[in-house]
């Protein structure tokens, strides 16, 4: 999907208000919906029409636009309404922004926002939370008229905890979701790869389909920079000054070992991760989202 110029991180991030940059992540990607060529028509979805600009985006064949990159409707789909339960990391480390036009917390809450506008718009019911060492605030599921503001002043938010207790926060979690839906969870995941896997699993056991944003900045995931750089730890145990090229390689294999792990643990479990930096449009993140759920 061509994302426009004024969608890009950079652009997104000069809005001071959260609501307009959900907002503009949506448009974006409604956008995207619209400008969809529609060649063909098979016999395969005689059940199914063309997308329409104004049709209920509850009514979309993700499965079909996952393999063909085409959108149809489903015309005799059911009303089936779900539960949708957000969780964003809100510890420290979340405000780290080097290469990416906003922090990783504001990249979460923007497409946090974004996700609970559009599932508001399907009947869903929303809940949210925020956590760091535990889950610190939550709003149960609900489709009542201002929820989506609620998550707004909820997310409005300065992470300020240095510590993330990330398989604590998971456990919590998995305690306050009571009712079967998508759990989402927003995190850079610094923390222990078996912790995270083990909270993950308590998500699971309750029966949830679970899908991991995994969102960093490009800095910390390819030291795309040069010369001496002061790499401060935003978890609280100091700063050190290193020159870029003495230690990119091992660095980065440090990196992928880590997101290999991840990756595994999540597949272990049953987990879609989604891996996402800073400078990546949102509104492709929300694609992302829709498509991995059909598979």
């Amino acid at each position: 999907m061509s994302v426009p110029a004024w969608l890009q991180p950079d652009e997104l991030a000069r809005l001071s208000s959260l609501e307009l940059r959900a907002r503009g992540v949506v448009e974006g990607f409604l956008q995207g919906l619209h400008r969809s060529p529609f060649v063909g028509y098979s016999v395969e979805f005689s059940s199914h029409r063309r997308y329409g600009a104004g049709d209920d985006l509850r009514h979309v064949n993700w499965k079909v636009f996952a393999r063909q990159r085409k959108l149809y409707v489903k015309e005799f789909d059911a009303e089936t309404n779900l539960n949708l339960y957000l969780f964003v990391d809100a510890s420290r480390s979340m405000q780290c922004k080097v290469d990416g036009a906003m922090t990783k917390y504001d990249y979460a809450a923007t497409l946090a926002a974004a996700m609970a506008f559009l599932a508001m718009k399907q009947r869903d019911a929303v809940a949210l939370g925020l956590v760091d060492d535990g889950v610190t605030q939550y709003m149960e599921p609900s489709v009542k008229p201002g929820r989506w503001e609620d998550c707004l002043r909820m997310l409005s938010t300065t992470p300020q905890q240095p510590v993330t207790a990330l398989a604590k926060s998971l456990e919590q979690a998995a305690a306050l979701a009571r009712h079967r839906g998508i759990v989402v969870v927003m995190s850079d995941l610094v923390d222990e790869v078996p912790e995270v896997e083990r909270g993950l699993q308590q998500l699971r056991h309750r029966g949830h389909e679970v899908v991991l944003f995994h969102i960093l900045d490009p800095f910390e995931r390819y030291l795309s920079h040069e010369g001496r750089v002061r790499v401060l730890d935003m978890e609280g145990s100091g700063d050190v000054t290193t020159d870029v090229e003495s230690i990119r390689g091992d660095y980065l294999q440090r990196v992928n070992r880590w997101c290999d792990q991840l990756e595994d643990a999540c597949r272990h479990q049953g987990v879609d991760r989604l891996e996402w930096t800073t400078d990546k449009p949102p509104s492709e993140a929300l694609v992302d989202y829709l498509v991995k759920r059909t598979r």
